[in-house]
């Protein structure tokens, strides 16, 4: 049996990040304006602080203006706020990222909505939601926009698909859904209570898997040939003390049924950041009331 095509996240997110660096450039010449992203991290959780690490490379790599802001543990809500505000008046200040999660004094979507819409490059505002479902020109969030050029370069044209997103979460679940139905494709949202998650998964051509629970999608449940998009990131023991990085769906067997996965990790994790520098080249543009360059999408 011919195993799947595996769908390499990695060497797409360069290409991403190759056209984001060209973008730029053309907005510096013919412009001359120069992209800036704020990133903002409250507390010191170890992944969130690599995160902004890879983020600020990749930033500076593509020719961005990078302005990190660290805030203690303790800081307080409007302490937050007062920061978003200024950098929500800073005309250098092209997209605002705030790293989530947040200590627990601090509500998150009150920080999220203080954001200004047109600075919000991670699209988790309500107004950029909003856009998504009524079809008009807003800010995607990075992941599901990263899993969506993956599905689109491996497949060409998505219309007619059955496609299901396993997982509704505001951050990937409901924003994918809104894409897929927006490139005409059949759309199943499945979630924790759903009654028979294997006769969903035998339906779809297209499954996006991001619902937090390590291996739960069965090779066996695939429809032959589907296409599969793990957008889990889990981490299990893998003995002797170590531990090891899978998806929600479980690799080995899906391999043998799909006919196109991303492996984890490896697939959809490198495409979050090029989006995030994507949104940021696209934010700048309806900022300055100029045109986007066609280099960002070539």
């Amino acid at each position: 049996m011919t195993q799947a095509t595996l769908i390499d996240g990695k060497a797409f997110a360069l290409t991403v990040r190759e056209r984001v660096a060209k973008a730029a450039q053309v907005l510096k010449d013919r412009d001359g304006i120069h992209p800036g992203l704020a990133v903002v991290l409250v507390g010191e959780d170890p992944a969130s602080q690599i995160y902004v690490r890879n983020k600020h490379k990749a930033t500076v790599e593509a020719g961005l203006h990078s302005f990190e802001h660290r805030l203690p543990a303790e800081a307080t809500e409007s302490e937050l706020l007062a920061l978003v505000a200024q950098l929500n008046e800073d005309p250098r200040v092209n997209g605002i990222l705030v790293q989530l999660p947040l200590p627990k004094q601090i509500d998150e979507a009150a920080v999220i909505a203080a954001i200004h819409p047109d600075k919000d490059v991670d699209g988790f505002h309500v107004i950029n939601a909003g856009r998504l479902w009524t079809g008009g020109a807003g800010t995607v969030p990075c992941t599901p926009l990263g899993c969506l050029q993956l599905l689109k370069h491996h497949v060409g044209n998505l219309s007619g698909k059955k496609a299901l997103v396993i997982g509704r979460s505001n951050i990937v679940g409901k924003p994918m859904a809104g894409l897929l139905l927006n490139e005409s494709c059949t759309v199943t949202v499945a979630h924790s209570r759903t009654a028979d998650l294997a006769a969903e998964v035998a339906q779809a051509d297209i499954v996006v898997a991001a619902v937090g629970r390590p291996r739960m999608v069965k090779g066996e449940w695939l429809k032959p040939g589907a296409v599969v998009i793990d957008v889990g990131i889990n981490r299990i023991d893998a003995g002797d003390g170590k531990t090891k990085v899978v998806g929600d769906v479980d690799f080995d067997s899906a391999v043998e049924r799909a006919g196109a996965i991303t492996p984890v990790p490896g697939g959809v994790g490198p495409m979050t950041i090029a989006m995030l520098l994507y949104n940021t080249l696209r934010a700048t543009c309806l900022q300055a009331g100029v045109a986007v360059p066609a280099e960002l999408d070539a």
